[in-house]
């Protein structure tokens, strides 16, 4: 666990997604879950550690798998966007592990077993604000990389936490997303604003701009050639051929290739069915 600033501080060793935790005078403020039940009570453990108060909030980023399917076993008060609620109508009431094949690494682990959904208890539309004494936390709509996504900001600290609107060494997820929004969010962590801030991305820590502007330019090409495949009259099942390309950039010796294989094949496909497929008849 790495302490950012005064009782802000992230976890990054267990499978899933970037953790984080606040730890103010009366209430722990916690973002996204680990995924598999041992680590949530290893997390649970050190929380406790922290002498963190009795109230406790946990707040989802985004509805994905990875950050959510551990949510109701950390018993606590969860919040989230109201779109993000929306998903949750949408889906099983049920999630069983290896049961998706979209690329998410909560299908690698079949000690997940079954597990019952915990849609956020408290939903907002544009921007929320928690105080405690002299610090603020301010959740923020960042619309792009899937729906219902949030950053989390201290201003006080400067510290922003971004989700899966920026991910390292792994190609992001597309299959809910809106790349041209999402390029115009990410835009937004280049602006002399953020210069100052410590960027912790929801897979990989703590980032720089370089990073930012890498995964921008990933996406503008990403977005390039599927409309230069839908002016070809190419189909869905065409964007396959486009992954061995996108992927050269990661390390090619790694035993998650193919899960980032299987993600892009689903991203690419879901996206390209979404948004350039004419609709029959």
């Amino acid at each position: 666990m790495k302490e950012l600033a005064h009782n802000i501080f992230i976890e990054t060793d267990y499978p899933g997604v970037t953790l984080g935790a606040i730890n103010w005078k009366h209430s722990m403020v916690l973002i996204d879950a680990p995924l598999r039940l041992e680590d949530i009570r290893a997390w649970r453990s050190t929380l406790l550690n922290l002498g963190a108060g009795s109230e406790r909030l946990l707040i989802n980023l985004d509805a994905h798998y990875d950050r959510t399917v551990g949510a109701r076993s950390m018993d606590c008060t969860i919040i989230g966007h109201e779109k993000m609620a929306s998903v949750f109508h949408n889906r099983p009431i049920t999630f069983k592990s290896q049961s998706t094949e979209i690329g998410a690494l909560s299908e690698l682990y079949d000690s997940i077993g079954s597990i019952r959904w915990a849609p956020p208890d408290i939903t907002f539309s544009k921007e929320m604000q928690l105080n405690d004494e002299n610090a603020s936390i301010i959740l923020e709509y960042r619309p792009g990389n899937a729906s219902g996504s949030i950053w989390v900001r201290m201003p006080e600290e400067k510290i922003v936490f971004v989700g899966d609107s920026v991910v390292v060494n792994q190609p992001p997820f597309l299959a809910f997303s809106n790349i041209s929004t999402w390029v115009e969010t990410l835009q937004q962590l280049l602006l002399p604003e953020y210069r100052e801030y410590i960027i912790v991305s929801g897979r990989g820590g703590i980032i720089r701009q370089e990073q930012v502007k890498k995964q921008i330019e990933w996406l503008t090409r990403v977005e390039q050639k599927l409309n230069d495949l839908a002016s070809a009259q190419g189909t869905a099942d065409d964007t396959e051929k486009m992954i061995p390309l996108l992927l050269r950039e990661y390390n090619q010796n790694i035993p998650e290739l193919p899960m980032f294989k299987r993600r892009l094949k689903f991203g690419l496909n879901q996206y390209f069915t979404r948004n350039y497929s004419q609709p029959n008849g």
